[in-house]
């Protein structure tokens, strides 16, 4: 899997400026787990899909400013998530599975059978 720096969709969307977030990738005998930093974003505003070999987050964040507050100070002006990358054909993304909890969206990528360790028997004779 490597991250995908340019866009291939040309929807209003991806036209839109957005915040990268950071992830960490890991990966043991079984596949790839993906965890993503998105603190403010609720389930409805998440998501997450696969076109062809590509995978794409995208997230709007849901912090609101109260009607009588005017903010005097704000770091974070992209209300917006946005992270592409290339998998590889490793990876069976027909079982992809996805899980947001406490600001963190963990993505699981098995790999694909012929890509996964196996033993070979050895015959004697």
């Amino acid at each position: 899997m490597t991250e995908n720096k340019s866009t291939t969709r040309d929807s209003p969307a991806t036209e839109r400026p957005a915040l990268v977030p950071p992830v960490d990738v890991a990966e043991d005998a079984g596949g790839i787990t993906l965890y993503a930093d998105l603190p403010g974003v609720a389930r409805d505003r998440l998501d997450v899909h696969v076109d062809g070999d590509t995978l794409i987050i995208e997230a709007e964040m849901g912090l609101e400013m109260p009607q009588e507050l005017q903010a005097t100070h704000i770091e974070v002006s992209l209300p917006r998530y946005r992270r592409v990358f290339t998998l590889s054909r490793d990876l069976d993304a027909e079982r992809l599975t996805a899980e947001l909890k406490h600001g963190v969206l963990k993505v699981r990528l098995q790999k694909a059978e012929h890509a996964k360790p196996r033993r070979i028997k050895v015959q004697t004779g």
